[in-house]
């Protein structure tokens, strides 16, 4: 929702309208089961026809609560994305919505310039590749472009739906805000590594289950390699770019170097990469439980793995990030 990434278009001005007459109705009509939640259950953060930000593909967007209900022993909410065809309202939970405040509006921005950062950057290292036959009609072109590029798009349905903890959510919108806005830099090295908490991570599975399976040893091993190779490809801001070219030589892995900063943007990203990967589907199954108790994990030991703040670089980093923005 929102880029050419996800696949998805708004609609015309007309069925925009219609779509927010209707939600209007429907709205309506389902008060009396909210203002019934509200009398026997704890109370929500949201309400009905209350206009909020909501999680969805990476990033907030501005959308509309239809219906709060409790059931399971927690509060669902049933939203419209502003200026979206209906059929993408969805239910999602508490930890998918923000209050729709200016300091939350400010964050949402703040996250989306660093999602276009990422796909400039993505594009940039994209290899230019010229047409060996130069009498290729203009019209043709365009046509090969296009169908091209609808290959690359993965449909929603088989991306791996990684929920990421809404207190990670805001490391990484302070992550981004770090980087872009003031000017900061994660000091390397990081203590504890990528390598460690991977390590950290299967310590603690095996004292939970003493038959931990080998397959998350396997898992970790794999999310290391996919870090390795992700990491300069598409998880730099452009003025981390001269840091990361300083502190990996002579075949250092980043996993040794970078830390959980680095490796929570990768499971922004693992959805798509996971999508492209020839992966059976009970292996995928498999994979993504393991992947969501990992990011709990994560969650767990957030203020041992993350650092709270920043580092201001030294004269010769701080030129190089002046010059790139």
């Amino acid at each position: 929702m929102g880029s050419s990434d996800t696949g998805l278009n708004n609609d015309d001005d007309s069925a925009t309208v219609s779509d927010d007459s209707n939600t209007e109705t429907d709205s309506d009509m389902r008060t009396e089961t909210y203002e019934e939640c509200q009398s026997s259950h704890p109370p929500s953060v949201f309400v009905n026809d209350e206009k909020v930000l909501a999680f969805h593909s990476g990033q907030y967007y501005e959308a509309k609560v239809i219906r709060a209900l409790y059931e399971g022993n927690k509060w669902g909410f049933f939203v419209h994305y502003t200026g979206w065809n209906k059929t993408w309202d969805e239910w999602v939970g508490t930890d998918r919505l923000l209050k729709h405040t200016e300091e939350n509006v400010q964050k949402q921005k703040a996250l989306k310039e660093r999602l276009e950062m990422e796909r400039k950057t993505k594009a940039v290292q994209a290899p230019q590749m010229k047409p060996k036959n130069s009498g290729v009609s203009r019209g043709r072109k365009r046509k090969n472009d296009s169908l091209n590029k609808e290959k690359d798009l993965v449909p929603l349905e088989k991306l791996v739906n990684l929920q990421i903890p809404s207190t990670l959510k805001k490391q990484l919108v302070d992550d981004c805000e770090f980087i872009t806005h003031q000017s900061k830099l994660v000091k390397l090295p990081r203590t504890p590594n990528v390598q460690d908490i991977c390590t950290k991570y299967c310590e603690y599975r095996s004292k939970k289950d003493v038959m931990m399976p080998e397959s998350t040893a396997e898992i970790m091993k794999g999310l290391r390699c996919y870090f390795d190779k992700a990491l300069p490809a598409m998880l730099l801001y452009k003025s981390e770019r001269q840091q990361y070219t300083n502190a990996i030589r002579d075949g250092i892995s980043p996993s040794t170097v970078y830390g959980a900063e680095h490796l929570l943007r990768l499971f922004v990203k693992l959805p798509e990469l996971l999508a492209h990967a020839n992966i059976e589907e009970e292996t995928l199954t498999e994979l993504h439980q393991k992947l969501v108790h990992f990011l709990r994990f994560l969650q767990k030991n957030q203020s041992a793995f993350f650092l709270s703040t920043y580092h201001v670089p030294e004269d010769s980093e701080a030129n190089t990030i002046k010059q790139d923005h």
